[in-house]
């Protein structure tokens, strides 16, 4: 291999998305029955809006389903290792780094932390119009010295999808 493919590979570019435009995909989530992975799968409507969006949340373990549309007082809540739309625990959220949680909601979120905290170079890059996720992380997570064991986890909850 030559010096120019390795420095790419430790090279992360900021790939300019925010928590709401990772929502657009299914988020995977506890079961509230069973405790199997369940499936959050946005319902795209005339909204440009993904935190609009009505939701469907189904368990291919025991046949769990609910439905959540924006109503009332009923919002989606975007803080932590919970889905916001159904408050269900996340299925990819393990304690790491001296108590901290990683959490995301789904393969493509793993990705990116995993492209991250993997790389020795890290680009943000310009953010129009607000902060991306890459921008938002917490200090924990971009520390150099938690890189071994934030990517095992990563490792894992990724294995536990498939």
């Amino acid at each position: 291999m030559n010096e120019r493919q390795g420095d790419e590979q430790d090279r992360f570019r900021d790939p300019l998305v925010s928590l709401y435009e990772l929502a657009a995909e299914d988020i995977y989530v506890v079961c509230p029955r069973c405790g199997h992975r369940a499936v959050n799968s946005p319902q795209p409507d005339d909204s440009r809006w993904v935190a609009s969006w009505p939701r469907r949340l189904t368990c291919p373990a025991c046949a769990y389903s609910a439905s959540w549309s924006p109503r009332g007082s009923e919002v989606s809540s975007w803080n932590g290792p919970v889905d916001p739309f159904f408050h269900l625990p996340l299925w990819l959220r393990a304690q790491c780094c001296g108590g901290h949680t990683l959490w995301a909601f789904n393969r493509t979120h793993l990705d990116i932390l995993s492209g991250y905290i993997g790389a020795r170079l890290r680009e943000r890059g310009p953010a129009p119009g607000g902060m991306t996720l890459v921008a938002r992380l917490p200090n924990w997570l971009k520390a150099a010295n938690n890189r071994d064991e934030l990517l095992r986890v990563i490792s894992r909850l990724s294995a536990s999808i498939d």
